[in-house]
C-alpha cells in the first residue's frame, strides 16, 4: 500500500515540514493560539519564558529545600538495571533472568534464538524521599561506571498532587493558557526525578501532554500518530523486575496470568553489537522521513499532542539529576481517534528498500538511525 507511505509525505507537506525541528515560541500562547495552531493540528510546539515565575526553577536546584519539604513523606521508587523501564527486555523462559550490573552489556547483545522478548517493568519501592534522591544521584556521579541499579522517581498516577503535595507552591497547579484551550483541568500531574542513565523507550499517551523541565535537559524524538506503521508494534508478554539488595542482582518474572502489552519494537539507539541486526528488522523506520527531534531545556515546555510517538532521553544538571513536571490533559476521542485506529488496523507491508543508505554508518553513531 504505497498510500500509506505517501500520507507520510503529505503530513509533513501540509503541517509538520521536514526540518525534523520542533516549532519554538518564545512566549506564553493565548488559549486561542495554543488551540488553533497546535492543538486542532495535532502539532508539538516547544514554548519558552511560560514558567519563569516558578519558585521551583531556583529552589529545586538546592537539595535543602527538596528534603526539608519532603523529609517525613516516602515516595515510589522505580529501579531497573539499565534505566529503561516499561521497556523491552529479553528473557529466556527455559532459565529465567538474572541481570547484575557486570553483565548488563553482554546480557543485552547475546539474545539467542532461545531468547524471547517481554515487556519488563521495574521494580517500585516505596522509600523515605532523602534516601530516594540519594539512590537517583548515586548512578550519576561517574558517567564511566555501571550502576548496580538505576533509580527513577517516575511514579505516573498523579504523583505530584499526591506523594510531592509539600511542593505544590513551587509550581503552578494547571498550565492556565493549555487549561482554557482545552475546557478542563489536567487529569494528572507527575513528577520526573532522574539521571542520564534514565531512559523512555517509543510509546504513546492517550493525553495532551504540558511537560515542563526544571532542571537538567530532556531529548525527545517524535513521530506523528500517522506512522504508526513504522513503530513495528507488536504483543509481548508483561514482565516484573525484582531487585535483591542483598545480592545486588534483579530477577525478572512473566506475569501469571500471562498477559500481554502491544510495544513499539524499534530502539532508535542500538548498541554497536547489534545496530545492524536493528536495522534489517525495521526498515519502515530506518528509510521513513527522520524523527523531530528536539532538547528541552530548563524553563521550557513542550507540547506534546495527543497519540504522538515519543522516546525521552535525559541530560543532568551539575547534581547528576533532571527534574520535571508534566500535566496530562484528557484528549478529546474524536474523529482523530477513529482516523488513527483505522489506519493501525490495516496490514501493510513496506515498499521501501530495506538496503542501507551508503552513508548511514557515518553518523549512525550520533544519532537515531535514520
Amino acid at each position: 500500500m504505497k498510500e500509506i507511505e505517501t500520507l507520510w509525505s503529505e503530513v509533513r507537506d501540509l503541517s509538520l515540514g521536514y526540518s525534523g525541528r520542533v516549532e519554538r515560541v518564545n512566549s506564553p500562547l493565548t488559549p486561542l493560539q495554543f488551540l488553533r495552531d497546535f492543538v486542532s493540528q495535532n502539532k508539538p510546539c516547544i514554548i519558552s519564558n511560560a514558567i519563569n515565575h516558578w519558585p521551583a526553577l531556583s529552589c529545586w536546584t538546592d537539595d535543602t529545600h527538596l528534603i526539608r519539604a519532603l523529609s517525613s513523606v516516602s515516595v515510589s521508587l522505580h529501579l531497573t538495571p539499565n534505566g529503561r523501564a516499561d521497556a523491552l527486555a529479553p528473557f529466556n523462559p527455559h532459565h529465567g533472568f538474572a541481570f547484575n550490573s557486570a553483565s548488563s552489556s553482554s546480557t543485552e547483545a547475546s539474545t539467542t534464538a532461545a531468547t524471547s522478548l517481554c515487556f519488563a517493568s521495574a521494580h517500585v519501592e516505596r522509600v523515605p524521599f532523602p534516601e530516594a534522591l540519594s539512590l537517583i544521584s548515586s548512578g550519576s556521579r561517574d558517567r564511566a561506571s555501571i550502576p548496580k541499579f538505576v533509580a527513577y522517581a517516575q511514579q505516573q498516577n498523579d504523583c505530584f498532587r499526591l506523594e510531592y503535595s509539600a511542593l505544590a507552591s513551587d509550581c503552578d497547579p494547571h498550565i492556565q493558557w493549555a487549561t482554557e484551550a482545552l475546557g478542563c483541568l489536567p487529569e494528572a500531574v507527575n513528577l520526573w526525578i532522574g539521571n542520564q542513565h534514565s531512559e523512555t523507550s517509543f510509546h504513546k499517551d492517550h493525553y495532551e501532554n504540558l511537560y515542563a523541565v526544571v532542571t537538567g535537559e530532556k531529548h525527545f524524538l517524535l513521530l506523528p500518530p500517522t506512522d504508526v506503521h513504522r513503530l513495528y508494534i507488536k504483543e509481548y508478554p508483561a514482565a516484573n523486575y525484582s531487585y535483591s539488595w542483598v545480592t545486588g542482582e534483579f530477577t525478572l518474572e512473566l506475569e501469571n496470568p500471562i498477559r500481554y502489552v502491544p510495544w513499539c519494537s524499534v530502539d532508535p539507539y542500538p548498541s554497536p553489537e547489534t545496530k545492524d541486526d536493528e536495522m534489517s528488522k525495521f526498515p519502515l523506520y530506518v528509510n521513513g522521513p527522520a524523527p523531530f527531534e528536539c532538547t528541552i531545556k530548563a524553563g521550557e515546555i513542550l507540547y506534546l499532542p495527543s497519540m504522538w510517538f515519543h522516546h525521552v532521553r535525559q541530560s543532568p544538571d551539575e547534581r547528576g539529576r533532571t527534574i520535571a513536571v508534566n500535566y496530562w490533559y484528557d484528549m478529546q476521542f474524536d474523529i482523530k481517534y477513529a482516523y488513527f485506529n483505522f489506519l493501525q488496523s490495516l496490514h501493510y507491508q513496506s515498499t521501501l528498500n530495506s538496503t542501507l543508505h551508503e552513508d548511514s554508518d557515518s553518523d549512525a553513531d550520533s544519532g537515531p538511525y535514520v
